[in-house]
């Protein structure tokens, strides 16, 4: 037997490991699992070069729940190790690797990130565990099994032991703080989480499957009975569909592995992009378009990180743009730096590269879908509209791309590009400014008589709506030449489409001093601007309608991103000039009445907004019935 104390000069290192290094206790069985696969590949990888000439087997980890010895076990087959081998892993490197992590990263964020690049992935157990021991037999030939023990002080002892197979295994024995690690729903849970998709196959007790009867016993129907067994329970998939070859995989294989991501999400991608680069970093993965819905957030956080198969984190927005965090699916790279502060990553070189890398693989696919087949793109566009308007608000680089495959749709429901609708209004959407305004309704049925007035007109109105809509239309401003956006309800149809021409009025300037003080006085001068405006006869005597500029700040500031302050809720109430309506109002005789009609348009106009409520609606009613 042999006693000693580790290379350590911080007396109160293992203090240390258990209150600062990981803030989520449960990562160590993620450590230790981890370790025990490395251990096992090492081992393939001598055996494949010709350094390990004994018998392979089964390479296997298994995490073993003893509930009488209050102990948790991680078995493998893998390389073992000698005494010397402990006395330099363990007992040094590991120790020196604390000190060097604490020294770097204490306080930091992101510390309690992966930190096995430390040699402290053992020691992680220590988190959780008042006792650890190491039993472990080498794999050179006629090696002495070994045991390694400490109970968390820098004191240890080793010890020969009897030991049969090959490997090591890590016995914890759980502290009376940590029980709930004795629990098998906490152990499957993490294992679940951690684990699912390591290379090497990890067990974890038994578990019931139905088979046919083995003696061939019939039920009633004269079918062969189906028998209960217990089977050896494995946790992962050893061999994930993003570590295979695109060329290999099936669309029912990627769809199935979607589903194995997220089983109790009920519809299937839209579509998805495999990511397989080994130069000049290392990168794979396969990341799907969900059906996004109108919410973004509830989106978010469906990117899973992992590193050589080793679940990290479902929180990457460090690692690729902000937008692609509406996407789901799994990213793998050894590349990444998961041992480091979040804003060390956002400068890392790599970390960008690889940014950069899927944001062009993104877009080229979306391209390519653009242009290999314009109908199923255009069936897919409802879905895809928040991620690339998102995109092209958040990414410079993507706006560019994009902008060439970003769809808007008409109230007849045809699509364009920005540049194709551009083209095709142009020659009577084209003001006197040579600016080509581009008239939208976000609410086809609410603007109805808005939309109807602009088509009789000749015009094309696009139906341009959802969350993102104001601030994309503000981009599609400065990044498109020579065009503009309009709500068809912002203003007259000839203040939206300025012309050269005027349309005469008929009213005099006394009838509009006459005019004006009548609308003025039956609206709240704050809330309304009351103005009149020569227009065709066959528009509305009265329209009111909220400036584009005002309306479409408020939006934005709904949506967050205002920088402008508290807009005021201002409509502008427009008396057409040439209406029979507003002539008939002038040559009516008595004051009453004259009133009495004024208030009447006035407050259709308002109903025709959904701006007349309360007391007043109750009111117009009641003089809607008497006129009847």
């Amino acid at each position: 037997m042999k006693t000693g104390q580790i290379n350590v000069q911080t007396e109160n290192i293992f203090p240390i490991i258990k209150k600062f290094l990981y803030s989520d206790h449960e990562i160590f069985l993620r450590e230790l699992v981890s370790n025990a696969v490395d251990a096992s590949q090492k081992l393939k990888f001598l055996s494949t070069n010709g350094e390990f000439k004994g018998e392979l087997g089964e390479l296997k980890v298994e995490v073993i729940l003893n509930l009488e010895e209050k102990t948790l076990t991680i078995r493998d087959r893998g390389i073992g190790m000698t005494e010397d081998e402990i006395d330099k892993y363990i007992n040094q490197i590991a120790f020196s690797g604390a000190e060097e992590f604490v020294q770097q990263y204490k306080g930091k964020e992101g510390a309690e990130q992966i930190i096995g690049h430390f040699g402290l992935g053992f020691y992680s157990a220590f988190m959780v565990a008042e006792k650890v021991q190491i039993r472990t037999l080498s794999r050179a030939e006629g090696a002495q099994a070994v045991q390694w023990e400490s109970n968390g002080s820098p004191e240890y002892t080793i010890t020969d032991v009897e030991k049969e197979d090959r490997g090591t295994d890590i016995v914890l024995y759980i502290s009376e703080e940590s029980k709930e690690f004795l629990e098998k729903a906490r152990i499957q849970g993490i294992l679940d989480k951690y684990c699912k998709f390591l290379p090497v196959p990890v067990f974890f007790g038994d578990k019931t499957e139905y088979i046919d009867d083995p003696k061939g016993e019939r039920d009633e129907n004269d079918k062969v009975k189906r028998v209960a067994v217990e089977v050896p329970n494995q946790v992962n998939n050893v061999s994930p569909a993003w570590t295979k070859a695109p060329m290999d995989l099936s669309d029912d294989d990627y769809n199935a592995f979607y589903r194995e991501l997220y089983p109790t999400t009920m519809e299937s991608p839209l579509f998805h992009i495999h990511l397989n680069v080994d130069y000049p970093f290392n990168l794979t993965g396969i990341l799907y378009f969900p059906k996004i819905q109108e919410n973004v957030e509830v989106q978010r956080n469906k990117i899973n990180l992992y590193s050589n198969q080793v679940f990290i984190t479902d929180s990457v927005e460090e690692i690729v743009p902000e937008f692609l965090t509406l996407l789901h699916g799994v990213i793998d790279s050894p590349d990444i730096p998961l041992n480091v502060s979040r804003s060390y990553l956002q400068s890392d070189g790599n970390v960008k590269k690889i940014s950069s890398h899927i944001t062009k693989k993104v877009v080229d696919k979306l391209a390519d879908m653009f242009k290999k087949d314009r109908k199923d793109y255009e069936s897919k566009w409802e879905s895809l509209k928040i991620f690339i308007q998102y995109g092209m608000l958040s990414d410079e680089k993507f706006a560019d791309k994009a902008k060439s495959i970003a769809l808007i749709k008409n109230t007849d429901g045809t699509y364009f590009t920005i540049e194709e609708f551009k083209e095709k209004v142009a020659t009577l959407q084209t003001d006197k400014n040579d600016k080509v305004v581009m008239l939208y309704t976000n609410d086809p049925e609410g603007q109805y008589g808005f939309v109807q007035k602009a088509k009789a007109r000749g015009f094309d109105v696009l139906h341009l709506d959802g969350p993102l809509a104001p601030h994309w239309i503000a981009k599609m401003e400065q990044d498109v030449e020579n065009i503009s956006f309009a709500r068809v309800d912002a203003d007259t149809l000839d203040k939206l489409i300025q012309k050269d021409e005027e349309i005469p009025s008929k009213l005099s300037q006394e009838d509009e001093e006459k005019l004006k003080p009548m609308f003025e006085g039956v609206v709240n001068k704050e809330k309304f601007t009351v103005q009149i405006e020569s227009m065709s006869s066959d528009d509305a005597p009265i329209i009111i309608t909220q400036p584009e500029f005002i309306r479409r700040m408020m939006e934005q500031q709904k949506m967050g991103g205002g920088f402008y302050g508290a807009f005021p809720d201002m409509h502008n109430l427009t008396i057409n000039a040439n209406h029979a309506k507003i002539e008939e109002i002038l040559n009516t005789k008595t004051a009453k009445s004259r009133e009495r009609k004024v208030k009447q348009l006035t407050d259709i106009a308002l109903l025709s907004q959904g701006l007349l409520k309360g007391e007043e609606l109750n009111k117009f009613i009641e003089r809607s019935i008497e006129l009847v």
